[in-house]
């Protein structure tokens, strides 16, 4: 596993516990997919509503619109995602250097514990709490948007 995927990995743990424990109202992952895709809302999935979820997904894949999805398309589309790879490896790696606050290269158990970057970035109103639409924030600056 290379350090990107470490990394990145890491990020998505240490959020993923900081929302669990500030937020046990948030639904849980399976069913906000099923929310999104639940056009009728109630509850379910139905085939036609997976099929309109297809469909949607294959109209922003298709960004020249001549229905089909070719090579170029594709490689955009890894290209966005290699780009958003890099901008949170160079995020992640000025916030791993932060939290080595005493210059050794290595971060001690100490100065993780002393340090709660992902929670003060998330914490974008500076209450000391992070909120569902807070932890979104962040969920969706990881991941570069739903899905």
């Amino acid at each position: 596993m290379n350090t990107l995927m470490k990394m990145a990995l890491m990020a998505l743990a240490t959020l993923g516990a900081t929302s669990l424990a500030v937020s046990q109202t948030r639904p849980a992952p399976d069913m906000r997919f099923i929310e999104r895709l639940d056009a009728d809302g109630d509850g379910v999935l139905s085939q036609d509503e997976v099929a309109a979820a297809r469909q949607r997904l294959f109209a922003r894949l298709d960004r020249d619109g001549d229905d089909a999805i070719d090579d170029r398309e594709i490689e955009a589309l890894r290209d966005a995602v290699m780009d958003r790879a890099v901008a949170l490896q160079a995020r992640l790696g000025r916030a791993w250097r932060r939290m080595d606050t005493n210059g050794d290269g290595r971060v001690s158990a100490e100065e993780f514990r002393a340090r709660t970057i992902l929670f003060d970035v998330a914490d974008r109103d500076g209450d000391g709490r992070l909120s569902s639409a807070e932890i979104a924030f962040m969920r969706d600056l990881i991941l570069g948007g739903r899905g």
